[in-house]
C-alpha cells in the first residue's frame, strides 16, 4: 500500500514518561536520516554517566535498509534498488525503515532498572503488542524470531483481514547493549510503501511477508501511534505513563481508591 506523501512532521514538545522512579524523557526527532539518528544514539551512550536520564527518541526515516552485525549480505536479493544499505552494530539481520513508519529508539540503562537483556526484549515486544490491541488488531510473538506477527483474530470486523495476513510481520526490533545500556529499538509499521520489503528477506526470513496497520484495516495517524508506543514503552520498561501517573497517584491518596493489577 502506497505511503503517505513526504510531509514535514511538525514538531512536538519533548517531554517526560514516568517508569518506576526513573523516569524517561521523550524525545520527538522528527523526519532524520538514518546515518544521524545512529551517530546521535552512540554518541549519547558513549557519553552515559550513571546520572544519565534515559530517553526514548520517535523518528521517522527516509528509505533505507540496515544489516545487523552479524547480518549476511545476501539477504538484499535486489542490490539495484535504489535505496541505500547501512551496516549498523545492533544485533539481528537485515530490515528497511521508511516513511509510515514510527521506529522507538530505547537508550536505557538496564542496570539501573534491574533488567536483563531479554526481558527488555519481552516487555518491548508486549508495549507493541499492547499499542496494536488498542487499535483493535492481534498480535502475538514468535518463538526465536523476535518482533511482532499478525495472530488469530476474534470473531470481529477485522477477522477475515487477519486470516488473510495471519503470521505476517508488523512490528521488528534490535539492540545493541553497550556497558549495560541499550540503544537501537523497535519499528511499527503503520502505513507505509511495503515494496522494498520484496527487495529482502525481512530479518533473514525468506518469504516472509511484512504488513503495516493499514493493511490490516487501520487507518491511524503517525503521530497518535507514535505517542502511544512511547506510553506503553514506558510502562512495560517500569511504570505509568506521566499523565496516567498523576491520575493514579491522586486515586491512591483517595480514601475511596482501589488497586488494580500491573498489565505485565
Amino acid at each position: 500500500m502506497p505511503a503517505e506523501p513526504l510531509l514535514e512532521i511538525p514538531a512536538f514538545t519533548d517531554g517526560m514518561l514516568s517508569s518506576s522512579g526513573h523516569a524517561i524523557a521523550l524525545r520527538w526527532r522528527g523526519r532524520e536520516a538514518y546515518e544521524q539518528s545512529f551517530d546521535a544514539m552512540r554518541a549519547f551512550t558513549d557519553a552515559r554517566t550513571p546520572e544519565t536520564q534515559d530517553e526514548i527518541w520517535l523518528v521517522e526515516h527516509p528509505p533505507v535498509f540496515t544489516l545487523g552485525l552479524a547480518g549476511n549480505p545476501s539477504h538484499l536479493l535486489l542490490a539495484d534498488s535504489g535505496i541505500p544499505l547501512v551496516k549498523v552494530n545492533r544485533g539481528g539481520q537485515i530490515t528497511y525503515h521508511g516513511p509510515g513508519q514510527v521506529v522507538a529508539y530505547l537508550l536505557i540503562d538496564l542496570r539501573h532498572r534491574k533488567l536483563m537483556v531479554r526481558e527488555l526484549v519481552r516487555r518491548i515486544e508486549e508495549a507493541v503488542i499492547e499499542t496494536l490491541a488498542a487499535y483493535n488488531l492481534a498480535t502475538d510473538r514468535k518463538d526465536g524470531a523476535p518482533g511482532i506477527y499478525v495472530a488469530a483474530h476474534p470473531a470481529g470486523a477485522n477477522d477475515r483481514i487477519h486470516r488473510m495476513h495471519e503470521g505476517a510481520k508488523i512490528a521488528a526490533l534490535g539492540l545493541k547493549i553497550s556497558n549495560g545500556c541499550s540503544y537501537h529499538g523497535v519499528s511499527l509499521n503503520v502505513k507505509m510503501d511495503l515494496q522494498p520489503f520484496l527487495a529482502i528477506n525481512p530479518c533473514g526470513y525468506a518469504g516472509l511477508e511484512t504488513v503495516d496497520m493499514a493493511t490490516l484495516g487501520v487507518h491511524a495517524d503517525w503521530r497518535d501511534v507514535a505517542f502511544m508506543l512511547a506510553e506503553r514503552l514506558a510502562h512495560q520498561i517500569g511504570g505509568l505513563p506521566a499523565s496516567a501517573a498523576h491520575t493514579h497517584d491522586a486515586a491512591l491518596s483517595s480514601p475511596s481508591a482501589t488497586t488494580t493489577g500491573s498489565t505485565e
